[in-house]
């Protein structure tokens, strides 16, 4: 099932995720750092990587959100998608939190935002595996017709174009 939002040839969805996912997790061991070493210039680096994680996740999920209101009723497809999408905005929500706890204390982050970027970040992996899973088991945002040989995606020929198989 192809996705609906796409930029050049490729779900937006899917190129968008990896700057939340990446941000998010990273502030999360600059956090653990901050606790090995107590260097202030790692909890400042954390809460603008949380800033910015926050952003992209909202960007994320508005692109998600187009897709999966695509995807076909009574699927197991459509059901994955709202445990990885509701999932991904508790995920936002509780980095969203750490963050707000840390505003007064930049460089010096209380216990409590720790341990919610924690638990986002173990709720992330739950979400990151129901997303694979819509992908790579379930097809969704994949090219119909896609296969090895496809032609480039800003070919405007489509995937389950045969015609230039390589034999």
């Amino acid at each position: 099932m192809e996705a609906k939002a796409k930029l050049f040839g490729h779900p937006i969805h899917q190129m968008l995720i990896v700057f939340p996912l990446g941000l998010l997790a990273t502030a999360f061991f600059f956090d653990i750092g901050w606790m090995a070493t107590h260097k202030p210039g790692l909890a400042v680096a954390a809460y603008y990587m949380i800033a910015a994680g926050i952003v992209g996740g909202l960007a994320a999920a508005v692109f998600g959100l187009i897709d999966w209101l695509s995807i076909p009723s009574g699927t197991r497809a459509k059901a994955i998608g709202v445990w990885h999408g509701l999932g991904n905005v508790v995920v936002v929500a509780l980095f969203a939190a750490s963050w707000w706890l840390r505003r007064g204390t930049v460089e010096v982050p209380p216990t409590g935002a720790f341990v919610l970027a924690g638990l986002a970040v173990a709720i992330a992996l739950v979400t990151g595996w129901l997303g694979g899973e819509l992908v790579d088991r379930l097809g969704v945002g994949v090219d119909d017709g896609a296969h090895l040989n496809a032609p480039n995606s800003m070919s405007g020929r489509p995937a389950s174009d045969r015609t230039h198989r390589a034999a």
